[in-house]
């Protein structure tokens, strides 16, 4: 800030501008003292309260120090200031974790959103806090800016209320300002604001975000954490329309989203036209675009992350990743066994907020692996002193590299086959194993290991039918039992001795592993699903089955009865057709009950050349591709 504005404010405020021995004079021991967090960190003051207890050695001793998450400025943690200051975390960060897991730090689990009320109710009193601002307006209020969350609230109860004044930190809206005449000291000095980058270029994060960005839809309203996977996932949002942000971080990814017009938040149902957070990690160029914008707005951690405001969103889309899931589907984000790793933070509040709201949903990523490829973030069972951060109920999908697995109302067998479906491909033998000794999954579950099992995801695709409908194509998967068995007992009996020229009773999972536990090298069984509401209902199936010795594939087809004569099955035939000329075969050979008169005609102009013969009532049909 220029000299003649500094002048006028000491003028001004005459009292609050000492030396800093003067200020931190007013520190006792045993004081519980709060700093701002993350980038918000007020990294000259923490560096001048350093200095003091150097040079003053005597000054106090045993003072609590308070945080959400240190950056890297946490000198305060040093074992060497171990008589004058305890470490208290309510979200373990890099800086601080060795700390706190060697005893010498402590770590507060508990959910962001009730942390301020803790300071109200001063069931953790707050003596002295240590906090940023913005300049001074002409009526004498500071913004907070960038660290709204619980510093409003430490602000408002401490006793002592030190503030670093820097003409870097944006002037942002919402509950965000602080008067010059509730603070009792200011130190001015400016200096650039913490930075956090995370670039999405890894290959892993970049596929997980394309998955994601399937479940989001025009107009939901997203909440997202910080990380390479956050940003590959808003990396491919951009072909959204009309998203809106109520989120507890506000990133580089989202403040891009909003400067290429993908938000606009133009259809919350709480708080629309505005973006709401309530603290920010990221670049200059962000810190720049929130400066006195007011469609940004930053609210207090209780109001940003209360679950009962987050459920009057309506299509809240909850986004979190975690450290290791289990094949029941719990999950931990705080720690790995009995290492604290982060903390509960805000995850909890957004996510059952999310599960209550109309159309919302929650998504849980994380890389199948850790350590180096070593380890599977799916495992049996959490790992034992492992924190149940989010619980069964907690977790619609979860989403790897590998794939999408939906949770919400599956039983535990379904949730595992779900889960073992997106874990890496060398960690299911095992999985599939351990999930059979705990019961987990049935006992005669069959699995095919290797490249002949894994699962090809990029014969994914959509097609769009005569009738309009789009409709997902994709290989069947093991966890796709329950879809068949559904779709098996949809089908009419007419149907069904159509399909198999006989009506069973019954489609056990012994059937039915038969369709979901195939050699993706030889055959292929290919579901076609529409996709409405989160739902996926499974509305037709292709197959072949390859003879070796004619290079040829026998094909077989069946749709639902509610969705016949819509195009579904003239589009599986096409695509059974492009996999088998890909995979080199010469034709298809099927049988088709003379009654089938449609099957018939898919099949007499499905472009093949056709060679047909009936007996008993049923055409033999060999149907070569043309060219071949």
């Amino acid at each position: 800030m220029n000299r003649k504005y500094l002048d006028e404010l000491k003028q001004a405020y005459p009292d609050k501008f000492a030396s800093e021995n003067r200020i931190f004079k007013n520190i006792r021991r045993g004081d519980r003292i709060f700093i701002s967090t993350a980038c918000g960190e007020p990294q000259y003051l923490i560096q001048a309260l350093i200095n003091y207890v150097e040079s003053h050695p005597s000054a106090f001793f045993d003072a609590e120090v308070f945080h959400v998450w240190s950056l890297g400025v946490a000198p305060y943690a040093d074992v060497k200031f171990k008589d004058h200051f305890r470490y208290n975390s309510f979200f373990v960060g890099d800086s601080t974790r060795n700390a706190v897991n060697e005893g010498l730090a402590d770590y507060s689990p508990i959910f962001l959103s009730q942390i301020p009320d803790l300071f109200y109710r001063h069931l953790v009193p707050i003596d002295v806090a240590l906090i940023q601002t913005s300049l001074p307006d002409a009526h004498g209020y500071m913004s907070l800016g960038i660290s709204v969350d619980i510093t409003k609230a430490a602000a408002e109860c401490a006793r002592l209320v030190i503030v670093q004044i820097n003409a870097n930190m944006p002037r942002t809206h919402g509950d965000s300002y602080i008067h010059m005449d509730d603070i009792d000291f200011a130190i001015a000095h400016d200096e650039p604001l913490l930075e956090f980058r995370t670039e999405a270029d890894d290959e892993v994060a970049q596929e997980i975000g394309k998955y994601v960005a399937r479940l989001i839809q025009d107009g939901d309203t997203i909440q997202v954490g910080y990380g390479s996977i956050p940003n590959a996932i808003m990396n491919n949002l951009y072909d959204k329309k009309h998203l809106g942000v109520h989120t507890e971080l506000l990133s580089d990814g989202l403040v891009k989203l909003i400067k290429a017009g993908v938000v606009d938040n133009s259809q919350k149902t709480v708080n629309r036209g505005q973006t709401i957070a309530t603290f920010c990690m990221g670049s200059k160029e962000t810190y720049e675009f929130l400066h006195d914008n007011p469609v940004i707005k930053f609210q207090r951690v209780d109001y940003t992350n209360d679950p009962l405001l987050i459920a009057q969103q309506y299509n809240m889309t909850a986004i979190n990743s975690a450290l290791e899931i289990d094949l029941t589907g719990q999950a931990s984000a705080e720690s790995i066994g009995q290492t604290f790793y982060s903390g509960i933070g805000g995850q909890a509040d957004f996510m059952r907020g999310a599960i209550l709201a109309p159309g919302g949903k929650t998504i849980i990523t994380l890389p199948s692996t850790a350590g180096d490829g070593k380890i599977s973030r799916i495992a049996p069972f959490l790992k034992e002193g492992a924190g149940v951060t989010l619980n069964r109920g907690d977790v619609h999908y979860v989403v790897t590299e590998y794939g999408i697995a939906y949770l919400h109302g599956k039983n535990i067998r379904e949730r595992a086959m779900e889960l073992i479906s997106i874990a890496h491909p060398k960690f299911r033998p095992k999985l599939i194993q351990e999930a059979k000794k705990l019961n987990l999954i049935y006992r005669d579950q069959a699995f095919i290991p290797g490249k002949r099992g894994e699962y090809p995801e990029e014969l994914e695709t959509y097609r769009t039918t005569k009738s309009g409908i789009e409709v997902f194509l994709r290989p069947v998967k093991i966890s796709d039992e329950p879809r068949l068995k559904e779709f098996f007992y949809a089908l009419s009996d007419r149907s069904l001795y159509r399909r198999f020229m006989s009506v069973f009773q019954r489609m056990p999972h012994e059937k039915l592993q038969e369709f979901v536990v195939i050699d993706y090298t030889t055959d292929m069984v290919i579901v076609a699903i529409l996709e409405e509401e989160g739902k996926e209902t499974l509305v037709g199936v292709g197959q072949y089955g390859v003879h070796g010795e004619t290079h040829t594939a026998e094909a077989a087809f069946a749709v639902r009865d509610d969705y016949q004569g819509l195009g579904i099955g003239k589009e599986l035939v096409a695509y059974l057709t492009y996999l088998a000329q890909r995979q080199g075969l010469l034709g298809f050979t099927a049988e088709v009950l003379q009654e089938n008169r449609h099957m018939l005609h898919l099949f007499e102009t499905a472009g093949f050349d056709l060679e047909k013969r009936i007996e008993e009532g049923v055409y033999q049909l060999k149907m070569m591709f043309r060219g071949t």
